[in-house]
């Protein structure tokens, strides 16, 4: 499949697809005329890529997984970069738990009409 076809079938850009490739993230084949093409799995991988960057990943950590992600064997290295990446993923968790129970007290206090946050009016 073509850059374009790859874009719309996985939700990304044709601008982060060529990102990824500049990363060694994605690769393509190039026809004579330059054009790339994609293989089957390009939509697995490419949404895999989405959701690594989406937990905070880098893309060089997303590199050196990747590997233990298509053959399905890992190294004492990619072992101990996955744990180390839940355990940073773990304590974002915490840290944002805590930040929504502080946010819920504040909006506890905002919303209680006997607390002078309340009571004060929003001047535009």
């Amino acid at each position: 499949m073509r850059i374009g076809e790859l874009a719309t079938r996985s939700g990304v850009s044709v601008r982060s697809l060529r990102y990824y490739e500049e990363q060694n993230l994605l690769a393509a084949t190039r026809s004579t005329s330059g054009q790339r093409h994609y293989g089957d799995t390009a939509v697995e991988r490419v949404q895999l890529i989405q959701l690594l960057y989406a937990a905070g990943l880098s893309s060089k950590t997303i590199q050196d997984l990747l590997p233990c992600v298509e053959t399905g064997v890992s190294d004492a290295y990619s072992q101990a970069l996955l744990l180390a990446e839940r355990d940073r993923i773990d304590r974002q968790m915490a840290d944002l738990a805590a930040a929504r129970r502080k946010l819920d007290e504040i909006i506890d206090i905002a919303v209680d009409p006997t607390q002078p946050c309340a009571r004060q009016q929003v001047v535009a």
